[in-house]
């Protein structure tokens, strides 16, 4: 069984603006709860949910809770993104490292990290602006948190573009957070266009988590309609990437599939959804023939 801990963060999320260490104490007490009650039963955990667009949405873009953004009532998106995004790494860090001194032993499950994962592919083919694009995105939106999960910290592409508004792990808080996820939940759906943009200062809107990123995404898929678009190809290329830059680690796929209109074909046949799950399904299996290290598939 897989159980998510998330819940904590958004009640306490508030504090990560100001008082770190009192929210990791706070999520690491909780943590400790969960361990204690449901970890005889519980074998993988799953710390955070999402995290980057968990963070994007709430403290970017405002459109999830806690709602804040420079253009909200309250919060500052050219900092605030960044500043949450650090303190989910060190609270699950040590939640991770709870679990491994006072559980693992015990009860010999797992303790991991997960993210919304795209696939980028240029918005124009023959353009070597958006191919260089595509690798910025790829930092802001999988290096963000895999790179001090894998490596101990930011990349550098996102070092350079954020600046000192992107906050900076201590020596120590780089080896507790490096290494403390013993698996990647994946959640993925569907691909997204890059076209790389070029703001001028004088014209350019707030700082942003998009504009720091120097790109413009348009996200692939039947939104107006029940359904998505089957790219099954984008999942397999997300496993790989994930297999190539941060060491292949075991991945679990926490969310995939499509909505569906529950019309008289879909009680009768199920042929789309059939036909949409066998798709990704078989990218999956493609992608751990190629040696990924995916070990599980949630619909």
């Amino acid at each position: 069984m897989l159980h998510c801990i998330t819940t904590i963060f958004l009640s306490i999320s508030r504090m990560t603006m100001e008082d770190e260490p009192i929210a990791e104490s706070y999520f690491t007490a909780y943590a400790d709860v969960c361990f204690r009650e449901f970890g005889n039963h519980v074998k993988f955990w799953t710390t955070i949910n999402e995290a980057n667009v968990f963070t994007i949405g709430g403290y970017n873009d405002g459109t999830s809770p806690p709602g804040r953004c420079s253009n909200c009532s309250s919060g500052n998106s050219s900092t605030e993104t960044y500043i949450v995004g650090h303190n989910l790494l060190l609270a699950h860090a040590s939640v991770s490292r709870l679990y491994q001194q006072k559980y693992k032993d015990k009860q010999g499950g797992s303790v991991g990290f997960s993210l919304y994962a795209f696939e980028f592919i240029p918005q124009t083919s023959s353009s070597k602006d958006d191919e260089i694009a595509i690798q910025r995105a790829k930092d802001f939106f999988y290096g963000w948190i895999l790179g001090p999960l894998t490596f101990g910290d930011y990349p550098d592409e996102m070092k350079r573009a954020v600046g000192s508004r992107l906050p900076i792990f201590s020596k120590e808080e780089s080896e507790q957070v490096k290494g403390s996820s013993d698996f990647i939940g994946i959640m993925h759906y569907f691909p997204a266009l890059v076209e790389n943009i070029k703001l001028k200062p004088s014209l350019s809107r707030n700082t942003d988590f998009y504009s720091d990123m120097g790109v413009s995404l348009t996200y692939l898929g039947n939104f107006s309609g029940f359904g998505y678009d089957v790219f099954p190809w984008a999942m397999e290329s997300v496993l790989e990437y994930i297999k190539q830059t941060y060491g292949n680690p075991p991945v679990y796929i926490l969310e995939n599939g499509t909505p569906m209109k529950p019309d008289l074909e879909l009680q009768q046949k199920d042929t789309r959804r059939i036909e949409y799950l066998q798709a990704y399904i078989g990218a999956v299996l493609k992608a751990v023939r190629n040696g990924s290290d995916t070990r599980g598939y949630f619909v």
